[in-house]
C-alpha cells in the first residue's frame, strides 16, 4: 500500500493536469475505443444518450482503477525513473486526496452504469475495476512474472461491456474480443518490460525479463502474438466478420508476428518498434470491426 506522506510545506498546488495525470488517459483511450467497439457491433438498438453514458461511464471507471493503481504504487513509482514523475511521488497530490478521487470515481462510475444502463453492464464494470485493484496490483504484480498474463484481464473487459449495454446479454463474439486483447497484452506489455527491466529491478517487481531473462520473455512473446492472431481471426470464421476484417487482421496480424519473432534473433533496440506497432495493431484491428460491420456485412 502506498506509504508516501509529505508535510504540507512540500506538496505543490495540484493542477487539473495532475488529477487527469492520474486517470492514465493513454490507457484510457482504449479502454473506451474497445468498449465503443463492442457497443457499435452488438445487434439491437441503444438510445444515443444511453449509449454516451455507458461509453462515459466506462471511461471514468477506467480512470478510477488507474488513480488507485497509483494510489497503491505511489512508493514503488518513487523508485522507478519511467514513473517517479507522477503526481505522488512528486508531491503534487496527496495520497488521501487520490484515494479519495478513486473511490469517489469508482463507486460514480458504476452507480452510473447501473442505473441508467443495465446491471449486468454495472457488474461487469464494477469486477473489471476489482480485478485491477485487487486481483492484479496488489496480489500478482508483486508476486509472479505472470502478473500481466493473468491481470490483462482487465483491460480486455471493455469490448464485453459496450456489447452488454446494448444487449443485455453475453454472446460469443464479445468474448473474443476479449480474448484478442487479452492475449494481445502480453506482448504489448512485455515489450516495455524488456526496455525497463533495471526499473522493475529498482522496485523489486518480478517481471518476466527480470526472473526469466528477455530471450525466454521474447520467445513467450512469439508465443501470445500467435494466439492474439489466430483469436482474431476466428471473428471470421464463426461469420460474426467479414472478408474486409479477415484481409486487415490478417495483413495486421503478419507484421505483428514479423516483428514478435524477429526481436527473437536481434539485440536490443527493438522493443519499442514492437510496443508502438502493438498499439497501432490493436486501434486498427478493432477500427476494421467496426467498418466491417457497418460497411461491408
Amino acid at each position: 500500500m502506498s506509504s508516501l506522506s509529505f508535510p504540507s510545506s512540500t506538496l505543490e498546488t495540484p493542477s487539473v493536469g495532475d488529477y487527469i495525470d492520474l486517470l492514465k488517459p493513454r490507457v484510457m483511450s482504449l479502454v473506451v475505443f474497445t468498449s465503443i467497439t463492442g457497443l457499435i457491433t452488438a445487434p439491437g438498438k441503444i438510445h444515443p444518450i444511453i449509449a454516451l453514458i455507458a461509453i462515459l461511464s466506462t471511461a471514468i471507471a477506467g480512470g478510477a482503477a488507474g488513480c488507485l493503481n497509483m494510489w497503491w504504487e505511489a512508493d514503488l513509482d518513487r523508485k522507478m525513473e519511467r514513473t517517479k514523475n507522477r503526481p505522488l511521488p512528486r508531491g503534487a497530490i496527496d495520497p488521501d486526496s487520490a484515494l479519495a478521487f478513486g473511490i469517489i470515481l469508482a463507486l460514480g462510475s458504476v452507480f452510473l452504469m447501473a442505473i441508467a444502463v443495465n446491471y449486468l453492464s454495472a457488474f461487469l464494470l464494477m469486477f473489471t475495476i476489482f480485478f485491477y485493484i485487487v486481483v492484479y496490483t496488489i496480489i500478482l504484480k508483486p508476486r509472479t512474472p505472470h502478473n500481466i498474463v493473468i491481470g490483462g484481464l482487465a483491460g480486455a473487459l471493455p469490448p464485453l461491456i459496450g456489447w452488454t449495454a446494448v444487449t443485455g446479454e453475453i454472446n460469443l463474439p464479445p468474448l473474443i474480443m476479449v480474448a484478442i486483447i487479452f492475449f494481445w497484452t502480453v506482448p504489448h506489455f512485455w515489450a516495455l518490460a524488456l526496455v525497463k527491466a533495471k526499473d522493475y529491478a529498482q522496485a523489486n517487481i518480478p517481471m518476466m525479463p527480470n526472473t526469466h531473462g528477455p530471450l525466454s520473455t521474447k520467445k513467450q512473446m512469439f508465443f501470445y502474438t500467435v494466439l492474439t492472431v489466430l483469436c482474431a481471426s476466428t471473428l471470421w470464421i464463426i461469420g460474426f466478420s467479414g472478408l474486409f476484417f479477415l484481409t486487415i487482421s490478417l495483413g495486421l496480424g503478419s507484421v505483428f508476428l514479423y516483428l514478435s519473432y524477429a526481436l527473437i534473433a536481434r539485440e536490443k533496440g527493438h522493443e519499442m518498434r514492437l510496443f508502438t506497432y502493438s498499439i497501432f495493431y490493436l486501434f486498427a484491428l478493432f477500427l476494421s470491426i467496426i467498418i466491417d460491420q457497418r460497411i461491408f456485412l
